[in-house]
């Protein structure tokens, strides 16, 4: 089916195969952040900040009755709950978690790794996404974009 995206990588992949790559190289040459108990800290607070905007917009999806995979095709444009506020809260929400997880494993790596990530996510599922939805809803999408903005 040709109606779908188009997107360059599956986000939780890109995110998740990005920190296995900073794992291997923290093993080599740790670079810590912080000191071990504020980094932590840091780090969950931003997990647990991750998780439920995750959470929050993966039901509102739900309850609007389209896909959150972004390999799907999306069945209606979400204007409400955390989509309020940015066009791709799934996506700061995936940032949130990887920076979490930087900041718990204390690695000036997840920085430097993160930078590609986000140029990958902007050019390679963002705008592919933008660009699907204009052509699938049109002025409904065009509103909406209108109003919310891309990321914050």
């Amino acid at each position: 089916s040709t109606d779908k995206p188009g997107v360059a990588a599956p986000p939780p992949l890109l995110y998740g195969g990005a920190f296995v790559l900073v794992l291997v190289f923290r093993w080599f040459w740790p670079m810590p952040i912080f000191g071990h108990t504020v980094a932590l800290w840091s780090g969950l607070a931003l997990l647990v900040l991750g998780v439920g905007i995750a959470a929050w917009g993966r039901r509102t999806m739900q309850a609007a009755g389209t896909n959150v995979n972004p390999a799907l095709p999306t069945t209606a444009i979400v204007a409400s709950g955390p989509f309020r506020f940015s066009r791709n809260p799934l996506y700061l929400a995936l940032m949130l978690l990887y920076l979490g997880l930087t900041l718990a494993f204390n690695t000036w790596w997840g920085i430097v790794v993160l930078v590609p990530v986000l140029i990958i996510m902007h050019r390679g599922v963002v705008l592919r996404e933008e660009r699907y939805l204009e052509q699938k809803f049109g002025e409904t999408y065009r509103q909406y974009r209108s109003k919310v903005r891309r990321y914050l």
